[in-house]
């Protein structure tokens, strides 16, 4: 299974009065996240299945996944994929998904940075997920922990 953890892009500043669930993307952010995007498409990036946190910033980063990508299928919401979740609850959901050639999953930090040191089993692994950033790992077994092998990374710098 390929899996790719995708960092929400740029994101408005919490309103006054309202909850951090609700800030959307900048105009930027979507910019940078199209261009990452556009990069992996690129490089033949094409998810079987794209799960996303339930907070407005991480559902807008995976439509804009799914639009540069060629995702026909639904975007599933999962309370896994919240700032606050562990990378176990995400694995969790991962595998309840085993079938599935290559997911997507679109969060926050810090439980993109955690995640990917999760499925590398390196809990030390000290990961940098900038906004807007895409990691690939790729899963030959899924089974109850996860041995996944890092393939790469693409940052917006990297994606002009």
């Amino acid at each position: 299974m390929q899996i790719y953890l995708l960092r929400h892009g740029i994101a408005e500043d919490a309103a006054p009065g309202h909850s951090d669930s609700e800030r959307a993307l900048t105009s930027e952010g979507k910019e940078k996240l199209r261009r990452v995007l556009k990069r992996a498409r690129a490089a033949d990036v094409s998810p079987s299945l794209v799960l996303s946190s339930p907070y407005k910033r991480a559902l807008e980063t995976a439509d804009v996944a799914a639009d540069v990508l060629g995702y026909k299928g639904k975007i599933l919401r999962t309370p896994a994929l919240a700032p606050e979740a562990s990378p176990y609850e995400s694995w969790s959901e991962m595998r309840e998904h085993k079938d599935e050639t290559a997911i997507l999953l679109a969060s926050h930090e810090p439980l993109m940075s955690s995640l990917a040191a999760f499925l590398l089993n390196s809990p030390a692994l000290i990961v940098d997920m900038k906004k807007a950033a895409l990691l690939r790992v790729d899963c030959p077994r899924v089974t109850a922990q996860p041995h996944c092998m890092l393939k790469w990374m693409l940052v917006p710098a990297v994606a002009e």
